[in-house]
């Protein structure tokens, strides 16, 4: 059985799709930890229902007192390796980690983006796309994992999907749909992910 680590830094919907894929065993994998840079994220207390044990990790302690980003991440990496992760997946997790913790787990961190690759990269991804579409700019979107490099939103893709934009759609509407494709695809990336072996 795989062990996973889920990195999150709000409501954990995401993560609730993954809590009911291992629970029916569509993916062959215990979650281990739930981890948030948030302590009200609402995904903190889905793992609690859940009986997953979590860990909640700030960032603002260490841009506070001058330790930084390379120090947060190094740390953060020391907090998770106890678990033995096979795979650390980051589903709504708001923080870019560095190589400094990258390296300690090779080909074993993926992300998960609500936009197709080599666009929408960063934050807001959804609203951004939605923009673009009133403007005439494109005509759909999307959502992608991908393997977790230093570059933002980039890495080698697993999995992605297309998500229509229709002329009837309110931004709300929109990212409703965008939600329920990231939790179908998800789920199936981590499968191909665990089955691969690649990691």
């Amino acid at each position: 059985m795989s062990r996973l680590i889920i990195f999150i830094s709000g409501s954990g919907s995401n993560l609730q799709a993954i809590l009911d894929a291992a629970a029916n065993q569509t993916i062959p994998a215990e979650i281990v930890l739930v981890v948030s840079n948030r302590k009200e994220a609402y995904g903190l207390e889905r793992a609690r229902q859940a009986g997953v044990p979590t860990l909640y990790f700030p960032l603002k302690p260490y841009k506070e007192d001058g330790r930084g980003r390379d120090q947060y991440d190094a740390d953060l990496a020391d907090q998770i390796k106890p678990y033995q992760p096979d795979l650390i997946v980051l589903a709504g997790w708001m923080h870019v980690l560095s190589p400094v913790f990258l390296n300690q787990f090779p080909h074993q961190v993926i992300n998960l983006h609500p936009a197709l690759p080599g666009t929408f990269a960063g934050t807001h991804a959804i609203e951004r796309a939605y923009e673009a579409y009133q403007r005439g700019e494109i005509s759909h979107s999307g959502c992608m994992v991908h393997y977790t490099i230093p570059e933002v939103d980039a890495g080698p893709v697993i999995a992605q999907a297309v998500v229509p934009i229709h002329p009837t759609d309110t931004l709300h509407s929109f990212a409703a749909r965008m939600h329920q494709a990231e939790h179908i695809l998800l789920v199936e990336a981590i499968a191909k992910v665990l089955a691969s072996g690649v990691f």
